[in-house]
């Protein structure tokens, strides 16, 4: 494992120690989830935008095309 000193403003700081308390976690467990998340939120973005870069526009209207015209099911209609 890395220590890494990290300067955080005060006012995040105070929030981010109360949603810890809140969340009965550490400080420590708290970034650490946190950047983690951010993480995992960036990696998702970069894997759809790849999926994108190799779709194929006309394949999706054909596969959209062969969809049955139907209404959508109780529950789906939002």
């Amino acid at each position: 494992m890395t220590n890494y000193a990290l300067r955080v403003p005060e006012s995040l700081y105070a929030y981010a120690r109360k949603v810890a308390e809140e969340e009965q976690v550490s400080i420590n467990q708290f970034f650490v989830t946190a950047i983690a998340e951010k993480v995992s939120a960036l990696k998702t973005e970069a894997y759809f935008r790849e999926r994108q870069a190799h779709g194929e526009p006309i394949a999706f209207d054909i596969w959209l095309a062969a969809s049955p015209d139907t209404d959508p099911m109780a529950g789906d209609d939002f």
